[in-house]
């Protein structure tokens, strides 16, 4: 009988499909030349910005705001009230789950493209 701790393969489909979901709502967050513009943006400050983004986009406001929403909401983007102004920073830990998570699945394709390539 497995124990409490023991990985089941419904165990294992739920973390895969919660990985499945969260990098496709990562790959939607970021899959706007705009967001994706914004995102190198933030990446040059190389720290957060207030204000300042609009004018480092050839983007209107509310351009740059609603796709700060989407992004904020997928949490790639964080932002912090200073006074009347929101300050806008990437959130490296979001970055790197993003990272992790296409590196796996780079990884999967790969490995399933080398046993292909391996059986001919």
């Amino acid at each position: 009988m497995p124990s409490d701790h023991a990985m089941t393969s419904s165990n294992l489909d739920a973390i895969s499909n919660h990985h499945s979901q969260r990098m496709a709502e990562l790959c939607k967050a970021l899959g706007h030349p705009a967001r994706i513009a914004i995102v190198d943006a933030l990446r040059r400050i190389d720290g957060c910005v207030c204000g300042a983004l609009v004018e480092m986009l050839p983007l209107a406001q509310s351009t740059v705001s609603q796709h700060l929403k989407i992004l904020k909401q997928a949490g790639v983007v964080q932002g912090q009230i200073e006074g009347p102004r929101t300050c806008y920073c990437l959130n490296d830990g979001v970055l790197a789950e993003f990272r992790l998570l296409v590196g796996r699945l780079c990884d999967e394709i790969t490995g399933e493209n080398q046993s292909k390539d391996k059986e001919i």
